[in-house]
């Protein structure tokens, strides 16, 4: 908390509901044999694949915010489990294409309709998936990932005294 406030700041709510969103999702997909950063690759690709797009692992990570090391590591287990296949990328052999396979595209499919009924509860309060109050907020978290962050300097005076 910062100074002077007499509630918990933006910062620590995001951390909050990011960690209980992680929870709950891990949760509810776990019964499939995924956890939460596995689910976040397989319905993004499940996502890109709808759209006729056969990313490759770096585009992955750019599309979840997730690292290219960390999308390698999840991409080997997933293959390992029969969801998805890795094949190099024909135009540049250094890269590698992901693509589901039928088995997870029908787990995928699971995952993703537990995830929504979960988004659905988290939503309520504000109206639900489609209320105008979702669609402002849905909004305004887009532009705050719109924000560059780095890391500041130790000794820069805007980070004295503050906290998360």
């Amino acid at each position: 908390m910062s100074k002077g406030s007499s509630g918990p700041t933006a910062g620590f709510l995001v951390w909050r509901l990011a960690n209980k969103w992680r929870v709950a999702v891990d949760r509810a997909v776990a019964p499939l044999g995924l956890t939460h950063a596995q689910y976040s690759v397989v319905a993004s690709l499940y996502g890109m694949q709808r759209t006729g797009e056969r990313p490759s692992q770096r585009r992955l990570a750019d599309h979840t915010g997730l690292e290219a090391l960390y999308v390698s590591k999840l991409a080997r287990a997933l293959e390992t489990a029969g969801l998805i296949e890795r094949t190099r990328d024909p135009r540049d052999p250094r890269a590698v294409q992901l693509a589901l396979t039928e088995q997870g595209r029908a787990v995928t499919r699971q995952a993703i309709a537990a995830v929504q009924a979960l988004l659905q509860q988290l939503l309520e309060p504000l109206g639900g998936l489609d209320a105008p109050r979702t669609r402002t907020f849905t909004d305004e978290l887009t532009i705050l990932l719109d924000v560059p962050l780095a890391p500041s300097a130790p000794n820069d005076e805007r980070t004295q005294g503050a906290t998360s």
